[in-house]
């Protein structure tokens, strides 16, 4: 197991949380709560040993489409591909109320 962290740019914080996911063969859980304005800060537990540099890749593809809002993010990973990373973070920015 592996935890890697990050951290961007963002906007001001959503008013929601919300857990997307679970944690299961190919799938992930995501928690997104609230954080400090202008800050987004992602916390990233991981059983794929040196994949930092894949989920830094990823989350910058994402948020250079999008600003996003200030938030805290705990991903716990179970070998999930980025197409479902992509997804629960959708889902997740959804259920908090950021498009």
């Amino acid at each position: 197991m592996e935890t890697l962290s990050f951290e961007f740019p963002a906007g001001q914080p959503p008013k929601g949380r919300a857990l997307v996911g679970c944690v299961g063969s190919g799938d992930l859980e995501v928690l997104l709560e609230p954080g400090t304005p202008g800050t987004l800060t992602i916390q990233v537990q991981t059983s794929v040993n040196g994949a930092e540099q894949r989920w830094q890749h990823l989350f910058e593809r994402i948020f250079q489409e999008h600003t996003p809002p200030a938030m805290k993010i705990d991903i716990h990973d179970f070998g999930a591909t980025p197409g479902v990373v992509r997804l629960r973070l959708e889902q997740g920015f959804e259920e908090v109320g950021h498009d």
